[in-house]
């Protein structure tokens, strides 16, 4: 495994102008906050104004007790003077750790708020958008930027309170240093601009390379995380994969490291640049100030307070523009949440007409006309697909891997609208319904189906909340798996997985049956079953189809199964091949036609014959 040269130029590819200024951004979490922890705000302003006076109080604190020296006062003046500047200091100190702290909790807050908004926008957006490899770029790089303490959703209020310190601070020393020479002023001003946009420039060599850091990263990380996968434990120690996977990481760890011997020969010159510069801008500093001295223009007192205050004045601005440097990466950032949480929907998920489901509606589906073409394919998925579905009709959809069984049945359950042509629900065009209500039409168990690590209850109801007991059990009876959770010590409690101690594993059949149980709780007028049960045996699948069609009787059903045997019972079978229904029939009538359903019929059949294994049209000739 190598990085490509392409894959590198992709990551060294010039940014793009962002979508928000960083006024905008600003503006935007300040508004975020203002609604969900507006002690944010408050407590940032807070802490700003106690870390100014506690900076102004180290500056004037040395001068103050040697001028009382200079002026001869008592030791009890003394102790005075450093008792209070010392008991200032340990107030501000502590009211600003007593700030931060509570600070710490308010910004979380927020950025747990934006990722929930993240969360819910990844949940509840468009399903084109989900399968679009840039939209999960966008929802990956959002996710990330909610991930830590560290992530810029949350350390920007830090930025902007070091921000207005700093410049507060800056206008304040620059206001003392008016009355010395200007051009002592304008020098030392002069070659700290320098020192730290050269500086900044080189330390941001990383920054600027960053994209080329987290492509070493990213597979590092990867192949960490695969080592650790328990499901990959069989195959590395059957395959001896350790030696493999070992090269491949050490490989990348060695590209890593040259990189990063690269951006410290860039910061190495950095650090020696910066500080020649600060021994000339010192040197200015000291020339001037000593020279005042020696002439009797100064006292010691006004001398240590202009150096302090000189020190202050330069190193200030330094820490604004880290600060302005910093915020503007950050507000790239938050640039890119915005833009994910923003992304426009390509259906009306809030907008459209309202549909509610009612098992008394007799809802029928047509496709007409309809084509679908997958963004940058060079051909069609589907061709010109004419089809009414029935009130009421078992339908099954078959053929082989490719020809696009499962796209038409995203086209019928409105995950994708038709490049061409219209999908109806009961002559109405489905684009004009509310999409999130037309989902609820729909009760369907896919390839890929999902059970969570919570209690059976959970994942039965799809909830947490308002669970109806008596349904559940009513369809866990249904379903067959009573015996089962009885035997359970928490019954319908029992966490399904690992994450919990009381965790349990399901097996294949079981895991079918819990899937059962979750249709017939939704109880929708119209069930999908997308070849859920491939990875059982003939006959358990069989078993399982007959059971969902004995057990939602009466309501329109699509079943999709690369074994042919499994839909015979359905009342019509359509055989999709390259993109067009090339037959279409019940199962006798497309085995009387001797075409190709016929024949992958036969091919089927005589692979289990010959495999030793229980025939599957021989199994339902027998029923």
């Amino acid at each position: 495994m190598s990085i490509s040269s392409k894959a590198l130029e992709r990551a060294k590819r010039t940014e793009q102008k962002p979508a928000y200024g960083i006024g905008q951004n600003v503006a935007y979490m300040i508004s975020l906050a203002w609604r969900q922890r507006r002690s944010v705000i408050w407590l940032a302003l807070t802490m700003a104004a106690a870390a100014i006076l506690s900076s102004l109080t180290q500056l004037f604190m040395v001068p103050a007790i040697l001028g009382a020296v200079e002026a001869n006062a008592s030791i009890a003046e003394l102790a005075t003077i450093i008792l209070l500047f010392t008991g200032a200091l340990i107030l501000l100190s502590a009211a600003r750790a007593y700030f931060s702290t509570c600070a710490q909790f308010g910004r979380i807050e927020v950025r747990l708020g934006i990722g929930a908004m993240i969360q819910n926008k990844a949940l509840t957006m468009s399903y084109p958008d989900i399968e679009d490899q840039n939209v999960r770029k966008k929802m990956d790089k959002a996710s990330m930027l909610v991930a830590s303490n560290t992530a810029a959703t949350e350390a920007v209020w830090t930025t902007l309170m070091n921000l207005l310190q700093n410049a507060v601070e800056w206008i304040l020393f620059l206001s003392l240093l008016s009355a010395l020479n200007p051009l002592m002023v304008i020098a030392v001003l002069a070659a700290t601009i320098v020192s730290f946009s050269v500086g900044n420039y080189l330390g941001g060599w990383g920054y600027r390379h960053r994209d080329e850091e987290s492509e070493y990263s990213r597979r590092m990380n990867y192949l960490s995380e695969r080592s650790r996968d328990y499901t990959l434990a069989k195959d590395v120690r059957i395959f001896e994969m350790r030696s493999w996977i070992e090269d491949v990481y050490n490989s990348m760890l060695r590209l890593y490291q040259s990189f990063a011997a690269r951006g410290e020969r860039v910061y190495i010159w950095g650090n020696i640049l910066d500080v020649v510069l600060a021994f000339m801008r010192n040197g200015i500093v000291y020339f001037f100030l000593i020279g005042a001295v020696l002439k009797g223009a100064m006292s010691a007192a006004q001398f240590v307070l202009y150096f302090n205050t000189v020190n202050a004045f330069t190193s200030g601005i330094g820490r604004i523009m880290t600060d302005l440097a910093a915020l503007r990466r950050q507000s790239l950032d938050i640039c890119a949440v915005r833009e994910f949480l923003e992304y426009p929907e390509t259906f009306p998920m809030e907008e459209g007409s309202p549909v509610t489901p009612d098992l008394k509606i007799p809802y029928q589906i047509e496709l007409r006309d309809v084509s679908f073409c997958y963004p940058e394919a060079s051909r069609n998925t589907l061709s010109h697909i004419n089809l009414t579905i029935r009130p009421g009709e078992k339908l099954a959809i078959v053929g082989l891997n490719g020809a696009g069984k499962t796209t038409l049945l995203k086209l019928i359950c409105g995950f994708l609208d038709p490049t061409e042509g219209k999908v109806l629900l009961n002559d109405t065009d489905i684009r004009t319904y509310n999409r999130r209500e037309y989902y609820r039409l729909f009760s369907a168990v896919f390839q890929d189906f999902s059970v969570l690590d919570v209690t059976i209850a959970e994942n039965i109801a799809q909830t947490d909340e308002n669970i109806d007991m008596e349904l559940l059990q009513r369809c866990i009876d249904q379903a067959g798996l009573t015996e089962k959770i009885n035997r359970l010590p928490r019954g319908v409690e029992t966490h399904i997985g690992t994450v919990f101690e009381d965790g349990i594993h399901l097996s294949g059949g079981e895991l079918q049956r819990l899937m059962l149980a979750r249709a017939l709780y939704k109880n929708a007028p119209i069930i999908v079953l997308d070849e859920p049960t491939s990875a059982l045996d003939p006959i358990a699948e069989s078993e399982i189809y007959h059971q969902y069609s004995e057990l939602t009787d009466g309501r329109m059903a699509i079943y999709i199964s690369h074994r042919l045997a499994s839909t015979r019972f359905c009342d019509r079978i359509l055989l999709i091949a390259e993109g067009r229904i090339e037959e279409e029939g019940t199962h006798d009538e497309l085995i009387a036609r001797n075409g190709r359903y016929a024949d992958l019929f036969e091919i089927q059949s005589r692979y289990y014959r010959e495999g030793g294994e229980v025939n599957e049209a021989s199994h339902f000739e027998q029923e």
